[in-house]
């Protein structure tokens, strides 16, 4: 193929249509599958050379094995095939080999997570077969096995050279049109009316209608300038490369040892030893020095050491090889080590790709399709619930933040990834005005969206010690069992003040938000009605509901991860010719769910509203006395039984729930946390928007379709779309509720479901079914046909937990009150 325009000589063009910012891999793989897309005007601006930040020191691994995300893995494999067709595109090598690669388990809990995570990788199309400690040293001479438990072993994994693949890339991009400029940096933004109009220079500005921040880590301090959300920290990382090793071959896969810190691979005849230790070192949080370039830090020998000497004990032949080379560099690590993906929610057609966690080489040739796609044709075709730039906020720049974090983030890469495992520094940012009362109540914390939430009580007397994680029944076990039968038989008190809460007031507020929602949500007053927000090709954006309290008054409530998504969606849906304000009162509402048999009771004695099933009907919402305090009390429920949610301004909060819980003592008042809320729920099948629904599906087949109003008049967006997936009927992508009929084993994600010997699909979201007697979870079911009752109640299903099969039933009605009687009673 000939170069249609082969320009790196610096000279700046007046305007382009795309302006990439960085020519790292994944700068350089956004270029060139916006070229390939056809976008014409692709404009790549590196500030020194290409791979000069991070890229260039990259150790290579190309490996699709590892993670329990379908779009991760997906990302994976798709950057291995780009990889492997480059050199033919180009005629520029990638340096690629696959010889392999082997992840160790030394450990019952290692071996468990990764027979978990194979199952799920080979129901994602990679080949991962588990091998012994004797065909792990069959395949790897010269590493220990004494202590190994088994090795996952994919043969057509391996190794490419970063620089290389970045310049086949490169040129790859500019055989398509576009032109790549290094010895340029952007400065900065220009914007009008909240949308981006170009890009500014040292040498002069470039107007454009899209920009890609691919800054690596440099990104939060370019994004800064201009108000932009990057959270990602730059730590120091290392590995150590042997003078040459007798009989070492570049055939040998590439080895894995979390246990001990380190990945083994062969380089130029000697030993490189990658070390990803558990107690890391930010580097520069006051800012990246904007002429670091191609440049090396000088190891800490004395902090290294004991991880160094843990690593290559794996290989103890490299502890009488001589070293080469120990190199230090900077990487880019986030506050949850999932990348930093999307448009921001700051400014419009501002996107950003950064924050890669060492993982930049096999995700790049994923991460530059799928932001190809969402640039040009507006939205992602993947599940980016996990990993959009809006789920961040703007104290996590903080440099206290970032420091703290950035130590945790790094350390978490080689440890066991526990299901219910929660970050622990940087931590007490954002406390609910209970916090203390349920502090002493007993409540266990974890971080939620920067909160403190409560996962679970300790019984009076006892103390919240630490969780003990496993993938089994924790320490808290009888804790949490204790609170979901106290909502399916009494009552029980949750604060859930992380939800995220707007109102969205003014004369045209209920026209906008009939726009965007798929449902009639601006009917009576006083009701809640449940509602999902389809973008044009009908896909999910949001899952909440929306209160109208007058005419010109609404309160939004939407799940605490899609804060700023939402916030961000209502906002740009606003048309110049309406008046309607959002404001975020999330802080200044306490929320606290009262739940059960006996809720009803409970209010009822500590209000003079009437309570009673025909005055406060389900979905009703009024303003009633509590105490000393008011509360905006809504009859709902994400629990499955009778109940309400109470919203008190926070500073009457603590007078609320002290009656509450003084009254409480009368009716088995009891406490319960998030694990409790997410049993309940996965019993009733509730959905959760970012866990078992997300934006690659639609309404109807995730049994969401009562919830769309597809004969509004004034219609809504996505209305078309809708109309067309519901025409589709039946069919054969359906999310299911899923309950193991064993009542040991635990479901937590991702699990693979078997029809008839047939992998059908995963669970999404998991828990245990504390009162259906065994683990409930909701999952995709798609077997390439019709999934109907019949479908599922025919054939022989068992799910994969752990390498066991277990007998399973899939259900598309709940499996808890499905005729919702106690929900109305």
């Amino acid at each position: 193929m000939s170069e249609k325009q082969s320009s790196s000589d610096g000279k700046l063009p007046a305007s382009a249509r795309v302006v990439v910012i960085g020519g790292g891999i994944i700068g350089t793989s956004i270029a060139y599958h916006l070229a390939h897309m056809g976008c014409d005007e692709v404009v790549l601006l590196e500030r020194d050379e290409i791979t000069s930040g991070t890229t260039w020191h990259a150790a290579g691994l190309m490996v699709t094995y590892g993670s329990l995300s379908e779009t991760a893995t997906e990302i994976r494999k798709y950057s291995k095939s780009l990889y492997s067709r480059l050199e033919t595109e180009t005629g520029q090598a990638t340096g690629i080999n696959n010889c392999g690669f082997i992840e160790l388990a030394t450990s019952s809990d290692r071996l468990e997570e990764y027979r978990r995570v194979s199952a799920f990788n080979r129901y994602c199309g990679v080949d991962v077969q588990e091998i012994s400690a004797k065909e792990v040293q069959d395949l790897f001479p010269i590493a220990r096995v004494d202590d190994v438990l088994a090795g996952f072993y994919v043969e057509d994994d391996g190794r490419v050279n970063p620089v290389d693949v970045t310049m086949a890339l490169a040129k790859g991009a500019k055989m398509q049109g576009a032109k790549l400029i290094t010895g340029v940096t952007a400065t900065g933004v220009t914007r009008q009316r909240g949308k981006v109009t170009g890009v500014t220079t040292d040498q002069g500005t470039i107007a454009c209608e899209f920009v890609v921040n691919c800054a690596g880590m440099w990104a939060r301090q370019f994004g800064e300038n201009h108000g932009i959300v990057i959270p990602n920290q730059a730590a120091e990382h290392y590995y150590l490369i042997t003078e040459d090793v007798d009989g070492i071959s570049r055939d040998w896969p590439v080895l894995e040892d979390p246990s001990n810190y380190g990945y083994y691979r062969e380089e130029v005849g000697g030993l490189m030893v990658g070390l990803f230790e558990p107690v890391s070192a930010p580097w520069r949080v006051e800012g990246i020095p904007h002429n670091f370039s191609f440049g090396e830090l000088e190891p800490d020998w004395e902090r290294m050491t004991p991880f160094l000497e843990n690593a290559m004990s794996r290989i103890p032949i490299s502890m009488d090889s001589g070293i080469k080379k120990f190199f230090c560099g900077p990487e880019s690590f986030t506050p949850d080590l999932a990348p930093i993906v999307g448009e921001s929610p700051e400014l419009k057609n501002y996107f950003v790709a950064a924050g890669l966690n060492s993982i930049g080489i096999l995700s790049a040739g994923g991460l530059g399709r799928i932001m190809a796609h969402w640039i040009l044709k507006g939205s992602p075709d993947v599940d980016v619930t996990g990993f959009n730039v809006d789920r961040f906020h703007a104290y996590q720049c903080n440099p206290d933040y970032r420091r703290d974090r950035a130590v945790e983030s790094l350390g978490t890469v080689y440890k066991c990834h526990y299901p219910t495992k929660t970050t622990e520094t940087a931590r007490n940012v954002r406390r609910s005005a209970l916090h203390d009362r349920l502090k002493a109540a007993g409540a266990y914390f974890s971080e939620v969206s920067g909160w403190e939430a409560p996962n679970w009580y300790a019984p009076a007397g006892e103390k919240a010690e630490v969780e003990q994680y496993s993938f089994g029944r924790m320490n808290w076990w009888p804790y949490w069992a204790e609170e979901h039968r106290a909502c399916r038989e009494d009552v029980i008190l949750m604060d859930m003040s992380i939800m995220s809460k707007f109102l969205v007031q003014g004369r045209d507020a209920g026209a906008v938000l009939e726009r965007i929602s798929a449902n009639r949500v601006n009917g009576a007053t006083g009701v809640i009605t449940y509602t999902q927000w389809l973008n044009n090709d009908g896909m999910l954006e949001a899952d909440l509901t929306v209160t109208k309290l007058a005419d010109d008054k609404f309160l939004v409530v939407v799940t605490d991860t899609m804060h700023r998504h939402a916030e961000t969606w209502m906002q740009r849906h606003i048309q110049e010719n309406e008046f309607a304000v959002v404001t975020d009162v999330t802080a200044g509402m306490t929320q606290i769910n009262i739940q059960g048999p006996k809720s009803r009771a409970l209010l009822q004695a500590v209000s003079c509203a009437d309570l009673s099933n025909a005055a406060f009907p389900f979905r009703a919402a009024r303003e009633i006395d509590i105490g000393y305090g008011r509360a905006l009390c809504i009859r709902i429920t994400y629990a499955g039984e009778l109940g309400y949610e109470l919203y008190i301004s926070s500073d009457q909060a603590v007078n609320v729930y002290d009656r509450l819980v003084e009254e409480g003592h009368q009716h088995g008042l009891v406490h319960a946390g998030l694990r409790a809320l997410g049993s309940l729920r996965l019993e009733k099948a509730y959905r959760d928007y970012g866990h078992d629904i997300d934006n690659t599906d639609n309404a109807f087949e995730t049994g969401l379709g009562f919830a769309v109003a597809l004969d509004k008049p004034e219609g809504f967006i996505g209305r078309d779309a809708a109309i067309a997936q519901k025409a589709d009927a039946p069919y054969d992508r359906r999310l299911v509720q899923v309950l193991v009929e064993d009542p040991e084993p635990m479901l937590w994600h991702a699990e693979v479901i078997y029809r008839n010997d047939k992998a059908v699909g995963y669970v999404r979201a998991g828990s245990y079914g504390h009162t259906l007697g065994g683990a409930v979870g909701l999952a995709m079911i798609e077997p390439g046909e019709t999934v109907n009752p019949g479908y599922l109640n025919e054939g022989t299903w068992e799910i994969d937990i752990a390498g066991t099969r277990y007998p399973c039933r899939c259900s598309l009605q709940p499996l808890y009150d499905p005729g919702m009687e106690r929900i109305k009673s």
